[in-house]
């Protein structure tokens, strides 16, 4: 088996892997069952995309897809990190205060 070979099986194996752990990620993403639960299946699909454009660019042999990915992870971060402020301000309105502790009266 030459290399170049082997580097096309890798590549191979490694977009079959990246693409199975989109569809768990998904499936997460659709069943829940807390916010929590689609959050962090959600940021994992944005990795594995991210992953998925850096195989793709070795698999045919583009760096143009780096860029992408790059794209994709700024954007990823941004949208993980106002999920999560989303999330925190719906658990303290949810749980009576900035601390989670109900406000007492006087």
């Amino acid at each position: 088996m030459t290399a170049a070979a082997f580097l096309d099986l890798s590549v191979q194996l490694t977009l079959g892997m990246i693409l199975l752990g989109l569809a768990i990620a998904f499936i997460r993403l659709a069943v829940g069952p807390s916010l929590a639960d689609r959050v962090v299946a959600l940021d994992m699909m944005t990795i594995s995309i991210i992953a998925f454009c850096g195989a793709y660019a070795v698999a045919v042999d583009d760096p143009s897809f780096l860029d992408v990915a790059i794209v994709l992870a700024l954007v990823g971060f941004l949208a993980t990190v106002a999920l999560a402020r989303y999330a925190e301000r719906r658990f303290n309105r949810e749980n009576g205060g900035a601390d989670g502790k109900e406000k007492q009266d006087g």
